[in-house]
């Protein structure tokens, strides 16, 4: 009987105890698996990654930097997250430095010696035609590597041939038929032992040896700022680049400067057409196309914004992880897996956190970048205004806690990459251990701060843990930056698991009464050498 008056004393005692410190229940609920059977729960029944992306893919779509369709899906996603409840969602200025563009409308046709459609994309910030142009194609043949010297005594030949012309710059792209198509599911039994205990680091980036060039070839870039100016100098109508990709695919990108006075009309024409067209014009018949060309510039978009929203914490308010992914999008298809279907799986991973109602004990923050695609300038500038550096560091640069990244697609989750000591792999190796049945395979350190291929590495250069997630390929390397990236290449069972796996790995290590480990300052490797 006293056995028993004493146990009901204590479970009392631990009872009061409890409800006068709520940080123990935090505690307690650090790996409650009643945690991850919610999470579970309400991403399966109840999730809003399709219609997330079906707003800011089909609605908004394409999202350039600077363009009123970005403005446009940050404002739904901030009206959104509201909705969810989630707190200070606001949007973030920075100064992108260029006006924004769009391309309203576009067609073209072959219409001798043959007639038929033509497939393209324009390329972003170049200028309209005048009208409906018509007109004969005249295709350089471009030195190869050349000097300016070489160039312009090409173009000194050609000069009197280019006005009034629609000209092809450059021999077709030749892309042989692929007999080893790329695998879309990362094999468990090759991905596991790169993230389990025993895993090595990530090998720092070593320089891709390039062959040294001659004595004054120019580089890529100045050689096209310099056939742009020749065309523009002798009045060419349209400048036609190929697509040089298989299948259809078209990557139109950018004129580098941001101005339209510096270019003219210019298509990305698909590989299919640009190497027919070369072949009739080899035979020696005469090839005339019309093209028409109608885009935009938006002033405005000068000031460009990063969508932001919340749950706050608790004891550690001041402390944040951040979830991330870039809205923005190149222009020739949707965006829908690069990457808005990164931004739905953030902020979904939020949404199911405050939908179950956990009170986390560090503010876990969602934050939907723009300017990626134009250099990662959206996430550098919250960094730098933010935190700053490692060699230059603000007073809020150590209460960041985690940077987590998605930006390759539709495919699930597998693995993380952390920027930081062998030691930091260790929390997020055992946050994901649970969800190895959704194909979860762990974690690993890398030591890199080059900057490059998506937003964790506007941390990871600044010294702080980016951490990326690694996702099966799935068909990446087809929508990636292409006209075939579309609300149909998403897959999404993926993305609810994704959106499982991340939340649950976020709350937990908000829960964590220590940080992720970081690098000591003796320790943190340098930042690279600045190309020349």
């Amino acid at each position: 009987m006293k056995e028993k008056r004493a146990a009901k004393t204590i479970s009392l005692l631990l009872f009061c105890l409890l409800s006068l410190n709520p940080l123990r229940v935090h505690a307690q609920e650090r790996f409650d698996p009643d945690i991850d059977a919610k999470i579970f729960k309400e991403a399966t029944t109840n999730s809003q990654i399709m219609r997330t992306l079906h707003y800011l893919a089909d609605v908004y779509g394409p999202r350039l930097t600077g363009s009123p369709n970005l403005k446009a899906a940050d404002d739904w996603a901030i009206m959104e997250m509201k909705k969810w409840s989630l707190s200070n969602a606001h949007l973030e200025p920075w100064d992108f430095g260029h006006p924004g563009w769009i391309n309203e409308r576009a067609y073209g046709h072959i219409i001798a010696p043959v007639e038929d459609s033509l497939t393209f994309k324009v390329l972003a910030w170049t200028p309209s035609t005048n009208g409906v142009v018509t007109a004969q194609v005249y295709q350089m043949i471009l030195p190869a590597k050349p000097t300016q010297e070489e160039l312009g005594t090409y173009f000194d030949h050609i000069k009197d041939k280019i006005k009034g012309k629609i000209i092809f710059a450059g021999k077709p792209i030749v892309r042989p038929v692929n007999l080893t198509p790329p695998t879309t599911r990362f094999n468990d039994e090759e991905l596991r032992p790169n993230f389990d205990p025993n895993a090595k680091p990530a090998p720092e980036a070593s320089p891709v040896p390039t062959p040294t060039p001659k004595a004054g070839q120019l580089d890529a870039r100045t050689a096209n700022a310099s056939i742009d100016k020749f065309l523009r100098d002798n009045d060419a109508l349209v400048r036609v680049n190929d697509a040089g990709r298989p299948y259809g695919q078209i990557r139109a990108f950018d004129n580098e400067t941001f101005d339209l006075a510096k270019a003219v009309p210019t298509i990305v024409l698909r590989n299919e057409d640009y190497g027919r067209i070369s072949r009739l014009l080899a035979d020696g018949l005469a090839v005339s196309l019309e093209i028409f060309i109608r885009n935009r510039v938006f002033p405005e978009g000068i000031t460009a914004f990063n969508a932001i929203a919340e749950i706050p914490g608790t004891d550690k308010r001041d402390e944040v992880i951040i979830l991330g992914a870039h809205m923005d999008s190149w222009h020739s298809a949707t965006g829908a897996t690069d990457n808005a279907i990164g931004c739905a799986m953030m902020m979904e991973a939020l949404r199911i956190l405050k939908a179950i109602g956990v009170h986390p004990r560090r503010t876990i923050r969602v934050a939907l970048w723009s300017g990626e695609e134009e250099g990662l300038l959206g996430s550098q500038a919250y960094v730098k205004e933010h935190y700053g550096s490692f060699e230059n560091p603000k007073p809020d640069y150590f209460k960041l806690d985690g940077y987590f990244n998605i930006d390759t697609g539709t495919g699930r989750a597998r693995a993380m990459w952390v920027f930081g000591p062998p030691e930091a792999a260790i929390p997020l190796r055992e946050a994901v251990g649970p969800f190895a049945y959704l194909g979860m395979a762990g974690a690993n350190n890398f030591r890199g701060r080059e900057p490059g291929s998506s937003d964790n590495t506007s941390f990871s250069q600044a010294g702080l843990p980016g951490i990326r997630l690694v996702q099966d390929p799935i068909d990446y390397g087809y929508t990636w930056h292409t006209n075939l990236d579309t609300y149909e290449r998403v897959i999404e069972e993926d993305a609810k698991k994704s959106a499982i796996v991340i939340a649950a790995t976020v709350y937990r290590l908000a829960m964590r009464d220590d940080s992720l480990p970081r690098f000591k300052r003796e320790e943190m490797p340098p930042l690279p050498t600045p190309s020349p």
